[in-house]
């Protein structure tokens, strides 16, 4: 959408621009959905920022899997520029905040520092992003590349009960991710096929009725 003052709305916002990043943003563009990609996220603050450097790594020492990932990011590259995905490598995302409506249920934005003449921009429960140039909003966050450890305090401190079922907590949030796992980062595969799974919940909730067929062509990669 059109900037306003700085506020922008949109249907999802992915925050990391490499592959995990482009993956799910180029399954959501051919499912007809829209999305912004930002750059990472601090989700412990300064000093901490959210990666998976304490994880083994699936590419540490396979040069074969880094050779893949590589070939796979040079296509979504050139996906995301034949079809104009939004992708703004040099914003980065400074804080989450979590929209919810107020008690009465009339759908009133409630977030800090924002003025009431912002909340017609805003959805009535979803995420804002804040940047450096102003607010993102968006009905879906997917997040990449941060441990479930901090996924569990982040959510902790925006006062979510987080029970055995991490991902349950978060996709009824709309959260999701795509590029993390438990005890080391995903092969490339796996990488796709978790963008596949997440641009498929996300579009079912924007397109409950279904598309036709997928938008945008077919994204060849290699086999």
């Amino acid at each position: 959408m059109p900037v306003n003052g700085g506020i922008e709305r949109t249907s999802t916002v992915v925050i990391g621009t490499g592959l995990s990043g482009l993956a799910v943003a180029s399954e959501l563009q051919r499912r007809g959905v829209d999305a912004i990609v930002v750059d990472g996220l601090d989700l412990l603050g300064a000093g901490n920022p959210a990666n998976t450097s304490s994880l083994q790594r699936c590419d540490a020492a396979d040069a074969a899997t880094l050779r893949e990932r590589n070939e796979i990011l040079r296509h979504l590259r050139n996906y995301a520029a034949s079809h104009n995905l939004d992708v703004r490598g040099s914003v980065r995302a400074l804080q989450l905040d979590r929209l919810m409506a107020d008690g009465a249920g009339a759908g009133t934005a409630c977030l800090a520092g924002t003025s009431g003449s912002d909340y017609a921009m805003a959805p009535s429960q979803g995420w804002a992003v804040r940047t450096p140039g102003g607010i993102l909003y968006a009905d879906h966050l997917v997040l990449t590349r941060c441990a479930h450890s901090q996924l569990r305090r982040m959510l902790v401190e925006l006062g979510v009960a987080v029970g055995q079922n991490l991902m349950a907590a978060m996709h009824a949030l709309g959260m999701y991710l795509v590029g993390v796992g438990e005890l080391i980062t995903p092969t490339p595969k796996e990488v796709l096929r978790q963008a596949k799974v997440v641009g498929q919940a996300i579009s079912a909730k924007v397109h409950p009725e279904g598309l036709p067929s997928l938008l945008g062509g077919r994204l060849a990669l290699p086999a």
